[in-house]
């Protein structure tokens, strides 16, 4: 086989990979923008679902550009962010021990959605301090292919990455299973001893941008929990 120049292999990788990573992105904007439409869809049933009678409990959807978008739900804000690049697996990643890679690599580049838990109440009174979490990572690759990377039952669910294809019904699912879990992911008050020093700068300003941080897993062990439960 001749051995090609350097621009020749300029010219081999842009057609090549670099097409193929454009493939990859148009896909993940698809399932994202499929998955913005459903969130709207989801909302929307759940808003005039005759069983939800109190009026007190929120439910809403907001998008925040064309890749992010937000789902509040009671007193969770999940962000859908949508990245722009396209990323590949790092060689000791368990995806390569399937022959669904070994066959053939570039379908280990992946477009990436993040999907972020936060208090709705942190945005609501404009508490920086305050912590959200990622609760799950969504890859999509050039053959549509999928797998949601992410806390407990979300990253059982949705880890097929050899046979799934990401389409309306998927991510109906894969949606309903994030709010599940964000509604099951309940507020913990942090231990005692984690709270019991505060400043006076703190206290000044407490009743000003409640600069007293506030989060789910304050004080615990968040990463504990994914060792344990995936």
């Amino acid at each position: 086989m001749k051995k090609l120049s350097t621009y020749e292999t300029i010219i081999q990788i842009l057609k090549e990979k670099s097409s193929m990573k454009q493939d990859v992105y148009e896909n993940t904007l698809l399932a994202f923008n499929t998955m913005k439409k459903t969130g709207f869809d989801i909302v929307s049933e759940l808003k005039n679902n005759e069983l939800l009678t109190d009026k007190r409990v929120i439910v809403d959807y907001r998008e925040r550009g064309d890749f992010e978008f937000e789902l509040r739900i009671s007193g969770d804000l999940l962000i859908f962010s949508m990245h722009t690049n396209i990323f590949d697996f790092s060689k000791d990643h368990l995806m390569w021990r399937s022959s669904y890679l070994k066959e053939d690599a570039n379908r280990s580049y992946c477009g990436l959605i993040n999907v972020y838990n936060f208090l709705n109440d942190s945005f609501k009174y404009n508490r920086t301090y305050d912590l959200g979490y990622l609760i799950g990572r969504i890859f999509v690759n050039k053959e549509n292919h999928y797998f949601l990377e992410g806390k407990r039952q979300l990253g059982f669910l949705h880890n097929d990455f050899v046979h799934e294809n990401i389409d309306e019904k998927s991510i109906r699912a894969i949606l309903e299973s994030i709010i599940l879990y964000c509604l099951n992911f309940d507020l913990y008050s942090p231990p005692f001893d984690s709270l019991k020093e505060i400043s006076v700068s703190e206290m000044q300003t407490v009743n000003e941008n409640m600069q007293i941080k506030t989060g789910k897993r304050l004080g615990f062990r968040f990463q504990a929990d994914d060792d344990m439960e995936g």
